[in-house]
């Protein structure tokens, strides 16, 4: 049997968790090491590494679970818009090998960054976009 991951004491109560929400088969608490007040974690109960390995069913109460979390966030930092962030797998930036979709409320001012800020090395979009390779690209992923 493999080691429990750290989701799993927080949701087990094993350690403590501050949870903002919880349903039948996720978990939302605010994150230890928080990029803004507010910041929660929403992670399914079964752990799993990535999206892709969980079922149909886990994965629409997962965001089911985001939400739900969104709407309590909302209701208390009074803001309709949030940052979600899904680290699918370690090259991705995932620490804990167990899905967990970040939720960040936003709000004017807070510092916060774009997706651009993920790569601050490359270049900034402009111009026009390249249809034909976009359209290549696609084909090809799709098999075709």
């Amino acid at each position: 049997m493999a080691e429990e991951t750290l989701f799993e004491k927080i949701l087990s109560g094993t350690i403590p968790g501050n949870f903002v929400a919880r349903g039948p088969n996720w978990g939302a608490f605010l994150d230890v090491f928080p990029r803004r007040e507010g910041h929660t974690l929403v992670v399914p109960t079964r752990p799993a590494s990535r999206l892709a390995d969980l079922t149909d069913e886990e994965l629409a109460g997962l965001m089911s679970g985001v939400k739900t979390t969104q709407k309590k966030l909302s209701a208390y930092f009074n803001t309709e818009d949030f940052t979600i962030i899904v680290h699918d797998g370690p090259l991705a930036g995932q620490e804990i090998p167990h899905v967990h979709i970040h939720v960040l409320p936003r709000q004017e001012g807070d510092k916060g960054k774009t997706l651009l800020a993920l790569w601050p090395d490359s270049p900034m979009p402009s111009g026009t976009p390249d249809f034909a390779a976009l359209a290549e690209l696609c084909e090809s992923i799709r098999g075709e």
